[in-house]
């Protein structure tokens, strides 16, 4: 495996796994990468399920950020890095090989965003902006001055809004699934928007939602290379109940706006502002990923930020953190460690 500065391209053998979670989650495959100098990497250790970091062993602590009390969990030692989930997802919703394979040289922080999990709602309108600040409140309460932050889906535009707004506090930036919105973002095909508002819809006033639907969002979360390679994927189809277990509503229907808006090029973005980012930056897609956050636009982010590591994971859906960590694991840690320490 080999990964460049932005021209060649390498691919890795597919590996397994996969998890699932409402509107942005699941993860993937293969890989394509690019930044200068050539760097060479694969991961000799093998992870089995006694080695796997059970995050829900860690007992939760909270502190007051604003008008809302922030859930946190902290593992690991060495330099802090700051992990925003996806929409819908918090603490618990981090791949363990993953939580495993960063707390083993950082100190990670993961956290529950406003309205999740055991963190508060608060009184004040959803938007990418107010998530990010609420970042930069996190990391004020716990007295960290400066962190590697990486985000997912919807966590990857809080991370850029939090970059832009923040960059004091931020050592290098990791951006998975990321869009930069605007008119410059690409947004999510009409289909899916749909489907989303229809099943937002239909649990906001506690109409059943069809297995059908839920099947459908986790297709397109996985793309069509990643069901061609491993069909039996759809076999085991979560109830809705439990895709929507313990979030509530009004944090469903402003993430859902807040993504949308973000996506739809109704709000501004950050597209125009990246290349203003002096940090180290990473930013990772699936080759599939071509309906919840269209792969696209990890190219766009690449070519806005000087300097910026791309990698596209061939065969690869929205879901590109749990279905391959090995190798996404093997990518962070060259990264940070390459960034953290730069050879001379």
């Amino acid at each position: 495996m080999y990964y460049t500065k932005k021209s060649k391209e390498a691919q890795l053998h597919p590996l397994i796994s996969s998890i699932i979670i409402l509107f942005v989650l699941i993860i993937s495959t293969s890989i394509i990468v690019t930044n200068t100098p050539l760097i060479y990497g694969q991961t000799n250790q093998t992870i089995t399920n006694a080695d796997l970091l059970n995050i829900q062993d860690i007992p939760a602590k909270k502190v007051h950020v604003g008008d809302i009390d922030i859930a946190y969990k902290i593992l690991g030692k060495g330099d802090p890095i700051l992990l925003i989930s996806g929409g819908s997802t918090g603490i618990n919703g981090w791949v363990p090989s993953t939580l495993k394979a960063l707390s083993s040289n950082h100190t990670v922080i993961v956290f529950d965003t406003r309205g999740i999990g055991n963190s508060t709602l608060g009184s004040k309108a959803y938007s990418i902006e107010l998530l990010a600040n609420d970042t930069a409140g996190l990391l004020d309460a716990l007295n960290i001055q400066k962190a590697d932050v990486l985000g997912y889906s919807l966590g990857s535009s809080v991370a850029q809004q939090f970059a832009v707004m923040h960059p004091e506090k931020i050592n290098s930036l990791v951006l998975v699934a990321a869009t930069c919105g605007g008119k410059e973002g690409i947004p999510p095909p009409p289909q899916l928007v749909k489907l989303q508002s229809e099943i937002l819809n239909k649990s906001l006033n506690n109409i059943t939602i069809a297995p059908e639907e839920i099947k459908s969002l986790i297709s397109l979360s996985l793309g069509t290379g990643w069901l061609k390679l491993h069909p039996d994927s759809l076999q085991n189809i979560p109830k809705a109940e439990d895709v929507f277990a313990g979030v509530p509503p009004n944090t469903i229907k402003g993430q859902f706006s807040a993504g949308k808006d973000w996506m739809a090029t109704n709000w501004k973005g950050v597209c125009n502002e990246l290349a203003k980012i002096a940090k180290p930056t990473l930013v990772i897609t699936g080759t599939d990923d071509n309906s919840y956050t269209p792969h696209a636009n990890s190219l766009i982010i690449a070519g806005k930020i000087p300097g910026a590591w791309l990698i596209q994971i061939k065969d690869a859906g929205h879901a590109v953190i749990s279905q391959y960590p090995d190798e996404i694991n093997t990518v962070l840690q060259t990264f940070l460690s390459t960034t953290t320490n730069p050879p001379s």
